[in-house]
């Protein structure tokens, strides 16, 4: 039995949710947004609260991923998502130019990425970048793909992290080293 899908998402105010077969949508003060979930799970608003419930066993893992995708679309649109990343190299740095984030990441050329549409960047120094937006999907895969031009090397501590991230530091080569 599914004990996250069993959980009520309380809809605070100003918030509504509705239903056309398999999409959910669900407005707020920052935006709308809207996703699909399976038809088999069934959503009931009591008392200010949306419950998840469902028919076929099978469908009992699909009401915890419905009732946490609903979940992150009700706190996107009344809170926001905000990652933030670090970039750890000497002379690396970040900026923020139109609708793109320039870096220099030790490479022969400065990387560009364009930002997608519904997030917003900034940088409060050039080794960080903060990242925000109402949609927590499309916040997480655009740090993944900033963080994949230089990933976090373990050795020397250099690359792209977020921040609060736990970071194994490893100790390189042993042999050859005197004491």
């Amino acid at each position: 039995m599914s004990r996250i899908g069993n959980k009520p998402i309380k809809l605070e105010a100003g918030v509504t949710f509705e239903r056309n077969g398999d999409e959910v949508k669900v407005t707020g003060p920052k935006g709308t947004l809207t996703h699909h979930i399976d038809k088999g799970i069934k959503t009931e608003i009591k008392d200010g609260e949306l419950h998840f419930t469902y028919d076929d066993p099978n469908l009992n893992a699909k009401q915890g991923l419905a009732r946490a995708l609903v979940h992150n679309m009700v706190v996107g649109v009344t809170k926001g998502w905000e990652k933030k990343l670090v970039i750890a190299g000497v002379g690396w740095k970040a900026q923020v130019s139109g609708n793109k984030l320039v870096m220099s990441l030790g490479l022969s050329h400065q990387v560009e990425m364009e930002i997608p549409e519904g997030l917003k960047l900034s940088c409060p120094s050039v080794t960080e970048v903060v990242v925000s937006g109402i949609d927590k999907e499309k916040v997480g895969q655009f740090c993944a793909n900033v963080r994949a031009k230089r990933p976090y090397e373990p050795y020397h501590g250099y690359g792209i992290h977020v921040d609060g991230e736990q970071l194994v530091h490893k100790v390189g080569k042993a042999a050859g080293k005197k004491k």
